[in-house]
């Protein structure tokens, strides 16, 4: 099962929606943050996952919790029925109506519309995958970890039919181990420093295309001091020059987007026919 290449080669460029597209009153990794980003273009939701005290699954960056709820808790703490009754903070930290989703309601609203990247659950991966099988929604979900041994152990006894992509920081870790591996590689997320960095050199980037896997690059910038794609960002791309953030991903080979601009990010891409 390959679904990414799939939709790659039918579509081209694929925009992955970073937490969703969030905002004003709409708060980040929410149902309604996802439906933003499906209109906006997004092929691909990035998500992260976390496990209540009793073994449920929701939706939520856990460590940001003073900022997203305005309270100094640990979420894997609290309850699925404490963790319900919380209320998201909108950007002007004024609380809004939108509570901390389910990962089954989330699985359940966008079954047979996009692919979701589940990040986060280490750890827990076979409680998430139990819960995608009862979805039947195996098709659509993108696993992607860093390359750690025990991390690709828990791949390969729990997950290994699903799309699978390991997380380089600077270098090349893993492949070769994970090809040997009883994994279904797909690709593989670059970060990188600078160009010179060994991911992002165009031998590098040429090899792993020709072993068919579908690169992920980020555009998205959370971090000043933590340069995810060498300076092509997303402030870059929206101020003014796009052809130096996304447009130098996808000339560079890169087959997956991930920003926080979806909208924008698409509709250049298109305009540019980096879309299809």
């Amino acid at each position: 099962m390959n679904r990414l290449r799939e939709m790659y080669e039918e579509r081209g460029v694929l925009v992955a929606a970073h937490r969703g597209v969030s905002g004003a009153n709409i708060p980040c990794n929410t149902i309604a943050a996802f439906e933003i980003a499906v209109q906006a273009g997004a092929a691909i939701l990035e998500m992260d996952l976390f496990r209540s005290a009793d073994g449920e699954i929701f939706i939520f960056h856990t460590g940001k919790e003073p900022h997203l709820l305005g309270e100094n808790l640990d979420l894997t703490r609290l309850t699925s029925k404490e963790i319900r009754k919380l209320r998201l903070l909108n950007a002007d930290r004024n609380a809004t109506g939108y509570g901390i989703d389910s990962f089954d309601d989330v699985l359940e609203q966008f079954k047979g519309r996009c692919l979701l990247n589940l990040d986060r659950c280490g750890g827990f991966l076979k409680d998430a995958v139990r819960c995608v099988e009862r979805h039947g929604m195996r098709e659509q979900v993108l696993l992607k970890s860093d390359p750690a041994c025990d991390l690709l152990e828990e791949v390969e006894s729990c997950a290994p039919e699903y799309m699978y992509l390991p997380i380089y920081m600077e270098r090349d870790t893993a492949t070769e181990q994970i090809l040997h591996r009883n994994i279904n590689l797909v690709g593989a997320e670059l970060v990188f420093e600078t160009e010179a960095s060994p991911v992002a050199l165009e031998e590098y980037i040429d090899s792993m295309r020709k072993k068919g896997l579908v690169l992920w690059g980020n555009s998205l910038l959370y971090n000043e001091k933590v340069p995810l794609a060498g300076g092509h960002s997303d402030d870059v791309s929206m101020l003014g020059q796009p052809e130096k953030g996304w447009g130098w991903l996808a000339e560079k080979g890169f087959g997956i987007i991930q920003t926080d601009w979806a909208f924008q990010c698409a509709a250049w891409l298109r305009r540019e026919d980096w879309i299809k």
